[in-house]
C-alpha cells in the first residue's frame, strides 16, 4: 500500500502533474496594514516618556521629605536588656558551650 502511495507520487512529478496549491500567507492585522518600524518607533517613543515621567515622579516625591517621630516609649513586652541577667551577659537559651 505504501509503496504504491511512493510510485503514484513519483508518477505524477515525472508526468509534470498538477501540484497542491501552496497555502497562502496569513495576514495578521497588526503586520498587514500597519508598518514595523512604525509600530517600533511608537513605542520607543512612549518608552521614553514613561522613563521620564517615571524619573520626574521619584525626584518630587523623594524630595518632599518625611516626617520625623518622636521615640516610642519603653514597653516592657521588648525584652530590651538595660542590665545583664544574673547567670551572664548571655539569655538562658544562648549560653555557648564550654570547653572542659
Amino acid at each position: 500500500m505504501a509503496m504504491a502511495s511512493v510510485r503514484s507520487g513519483l508518477l505524477r512529478t515525472l508526468r509534470g502533474g498538477s501540484r497542491p496549491a501552496a497555502p497562502q500567507k496569513r495576514g495578521f492585522a497588526s503586520s498587514s496594514h500597519h508598518d514595523d518600524a512604525y509600530e517600533t518607533a511608537k513605542w520607543e517613543k512612549i518608552t521614553y516618556l514613561g522613563i521620564a515621567g517615571c524619573t520626574l515622579l521619584a525626584i518630587y516625591n523623594l524630595s518632599k521629605g518625611h516626617p520625623h517621630h518622636e521615640e516610642p516609649p519603653a514597653y516592657p513586652y521588648l525584652h530590651i536588656r538595660n542590665k545583664e541577667f544574673p547567670w551572664g551577659p548571655d539569655g538562658l537559651f544562648e549560653v555557648k558551650e564550654k570547653h572542659h
